[in-house]
């Protein structure tokens, strides 16, 4: 019986696992999938994909794409169009700021919209880079800065507001940003304001570790800034996110 009792249990906890991990975890492995949410999302958006650089021209003019300019957050390496959509414009400025306060060094983007006319041979023919929905961050060469964005890029998966994939040659992280649905999750993580000091209203499942990756900064400080005695938090409670 006592035999039968572990083997039921451990059974039991494999599979809570795998529930867990099909629900919220996520690999950056990419899949077919992945690229399926990604062009459902380009064309919901009804996003044109761009064939040369004069239509990516006309649609800068048009202001559909706008530029991304370095700064002390970020640096562009070898980016041929340094234009993207205006979302995903405010990603990078988000996650490179809290990239340097994690990690004290700047992210590196490697590319933004590129034409069909720009892809680059192993790219694949269903790549939403042409939309201006994309962006390639440079793989951190140091283990904790590397481990920081891969958690930060996998808690925004599991927000649903984008797709991320880990490549190979060369390494480099692919992400796809979703439009709607990451200004949605902006507007929720600063209460609709532009301050630095901004404000979090907790939701059902977070964590103040979660939360805390997201803004950049830590559990502690966050405690500090709001008189919290313990990390319990509560569906509702709004939280000040301590300044920079």
């Amino acid at each position: 019986m006592p035999f039968f009792r572990t083997v039921f249990v451990w059974v039991f906890c494999f599979l809570s696992v795998f529930d867990a991990i099909e629900i919220f975890g996520q690999s950056l492995r990419g899949s077919s999938a992945s690229l399926d949410r990604q062009n459902t999302q380009a064309k919901e958006h009804d996003f044109t994909v761009l064939r040369d650089p004069s239509q990516l021209k006309r649609f800068v003019g048009l202001k559909l794409l706008v530029p991304v300019q370095a700064n002390n957050d970020f640096v562009l390496k070898d980016v041929s169009f340094p234009y993207a959509r205006p979302e995903v414009q405010l990603f990078i400025g988000r996650l490179s700021s809290q990239y340097r306060r994690a990690c004290g060094e700047r992210l590196v983007v490697t590319s933004l919209t590129r034409p069909r006319s720009h892809q680059p041979r192993n790219a694949s023919t269903r790549s939403v880079h042409p939309t201006g929905m994309a962006l390639d961050l440079r793989r951190p060469r140091r283990g904790p800065c590397r481990q920081w964005l891969e958690r930060v890029l996998l808690s925004l998966e599991g927000h649903r507001v984008l797709e991320a994939t880990l490549e190979r040659r060369p390494p480099h992280f692919h992400v796809a940003v979703f439009p709607v649905a990451y200004r949605q999750y902006v507007s929720r993580m600063t209460s609709g304001g532009t301050s630095r000091l901004a404000t979090y209203t907790v939701q059902r499942r977070d964590t103040l570790w979660e939360i805390a990756r997201d803004y950049g900064t830590t559990p502690s400080a966050i405690r500090r800034e709001n008189g919290l005695r313990s990390t319990v938090i509560r569906p509702g409670q709004r939280l000040r996110m301590p300044a920079e």
